[in-house]
C-alpha cells in the first residue's frame, strides 16, 4: 500500500513545473561529455542531457517493475535492494518502494500514476513496453517526478523529458553474435534463434541487430522460437524445434541460455551457440567447449538496476546526467573464460555472472546479491 505524500513530498510536487523549465533550458543548449557528472560510469549516449534544480534527500524512490517471472528478473530485483542497503547509498534514501505488475501494460502504468500522486521524488522503470507510456511521462513531468528506465527502455523519450535510460546497446549485443555465429559456424544452412519477452524493446532489438548481420547470407534458414528469457520455456521450445527440424548449424539464445543448451545436450547436439551471461551457459562452455559446444556470452547484467539507481541519485542531487547512458556490454568466450572470474562453479547456474560495474563504484558479491552476505 503506497501512503500519503508528506509536507515535503508536496512542496516538491508543487515545484514540478519549475524543475521542468529548468531541464527544458539546459536541455535545448549543447552540452559536452565531460560536462557530465562520472563519465567513466555514465557514458554518454545520445546528445540531451538531464539537469534537474537539486533537491534535499534522502529521497522516496519507486521501482515499477513489470515481468518477474525468470532468474534475470529475480537477481535484478535481490540487486537492487542489497546496493539500496550500502551504507552510502541508504543514507540518501527514506524510502525504497518496489512493485512488480506481470506483463500487463496498462497496470505498470497506474502504479507509476500511484507513485507521482504519492509524491516519490524518482520512479525506476523496466518498460514492459518501449512506446505504451508517452501520457504517464507528460504527467510525471508535470509532477516534477524524475523516471529512471533501464534495461528494456522507451522509444518515444523528448529531449526535455525529465527521463534518463540505462541501457547496454541491444541491436549492438544482437550483431555481436550474428558476427560470432557467422565467423564460428562450419555450415551456414539453418540457424535456430530463441528470442525472448513478445513486446519488449530488448527483444525486438536484439532481434533486429542478429538478424541485420546474419539475414542477408545466402541460402540461411531461420527457425525462430519464443523462450521468454526463462530456462524451463527455452528448454522446451528448443527440444520442439529440434524434433521438428533435426539439425540446426548455430544457435542463438537472447537468455534462458542454460536451458536452451540442455535441450542440445539431450539431442548430443554440439553447435556453436551466441547466449547471454547465465553462470550455467558459462559453466556449460567450459565444460564442453572441447567437444565442440563453442559459445559466446555477452551480458546484460541484472546490476543495471544498481547504475539506474544510482543514475537517479545523482539526478536529484542536481548533478548534469546524461539522458541516455550506455554501459559497456561485457563478453566471454569458451576461449577466454577463467574459472572465479567469468564465471563461477561453485554458483547456481541460474545466477549472471557480469554482476557489477567497477567504473561505477558498484562491486557487489553474490553473497550480498543473494542475501546471504554475514553482517559486519
Amino acid at each position: 500500500m503506497i501512503g500519503k505524500p508528506d509536507a515535503s513530498a508536496l512542496l516538491r510536487r508543487a515545484c514540478g513545473y519549475v524543475a521542468a523549465s529548468a531541464l527544458m533550458l539546459a536541455a535545448a543548449q549543447p552540452v559536452h561529455a565531460a560536462d557530465t557528472y562520472l563519465p567513466q560510469c555514465f557514458k554518454p549516449g545520445g546528445s540531451a542531457v538531464v539537469k534537474l534544480a537539486a533537491k534535499p534527500g534522502p529521497y522516496r524512490i519507486a521501482f515499477a517493475n513489470g515481468f518477474v517471472g525468470n532468474s534475470w528478473r529475480v537477481q535484478m530485483i535481490q540487486t537492487l535492494a542489497a546496493y539500496a542497503a550500502e551504507p552510502e547509498v541508504a543514507k540518501r534514501i527514506k524510502e525504497l518502494h518496489t512493485v512488480s505488475v506481470g506483463t500487463d501494460v496498462s497496470a505498470q502504468i497506474a502504479a507509476m500514476d500511484n507513485f507521482i500522486n504519492a509524491g516519490y521524488d524518482a520512479i525506476l522503470l523496466e518498460a514492459s513496453s518501449p512506446t505504451a507510456f508517452r501520457p504517464v511521462l507528460r504527467r510525471a513531468k508535470k509532477a516534477g517526478v524524475l523516471i529512471v528506465t533501464f534495461d528494456n527502455v522507451l522509444d518515444n523519450v523528448a529531449a526535455d523529458d525529465p527521463v534518463i535510460q540505462v541501457n547496454e546497446d541491444q541491436v549492438e549485443m544482437g550483431r555481436m553474435m550474428g558476427h560470432w555465429l557467422d565467423s564460428t559456424m562450419k555450415q551456414k544452412e539453418r540457424v535456430l534463434e530463441v528470442r525472448g519477452v513478445s513486446g519488449t524493446s530488448v527483444d525486438r532489438d536484439r532481434h533486429e541487430g542478429f538478424r541485420a548481420v546474419l539475414g542477408a547470407t545466402p541460402g540461411l534458414r531461420f527457425t525462430e522460437v519464443v523462450g521468454n528469457w526463462d530456462d524451463g520455456t527455452a528448454q522446451k521450445a528448443v527440444a520442439d524445434a529440434l524434433a521438428v527440424n533435426g539439425h540446426f548449424d548455430g544457435m542463438y539464445v537472447q537468455a534462458g541460455s542454460t536451458g536452451a543448451v540442455r535441450a542440445l545436450l539431450d539431442a548430443h547436439q554440439m553447435i556453436p551457440v551466441g547466449g547471454e551471461d547465465e553462470n550455467g551457459f558459462r559453466k556449460q562452455i567450459a565444460q564442453y567447449g572441447k567437444d565442440g559446444l563453442l559459445g559466446d556470452s555477452a551480458g546484460q547484467s541484472p546490476a543495471l538496476v544498481a547504475v539506474a539507481l544510482k543514475a537517479a541519485l545523482a539526478a536529484l542531487s542536481g548533478e548534469a546526467m546524461p539522458q541516455a547512458i550506455s554501459v559497456p556490454i561485457p563478453e566471454a568466450n569458451y576461449r577466454t573464460l577463467k574459472a572465479g572470474e567469468t564465471y563461477f562453479p561453485d554458483l547456481s547456474d541460474t545466477f549472471f555472472a557480469a554482476s557489477d560495474f567497477p567504473p561505477c563504484d558498484i562491486t557487489l558479491s553474490a553473497a550480498q546479491i543473494t542475501g546471504q552476505a554475514k553482517p559486519e
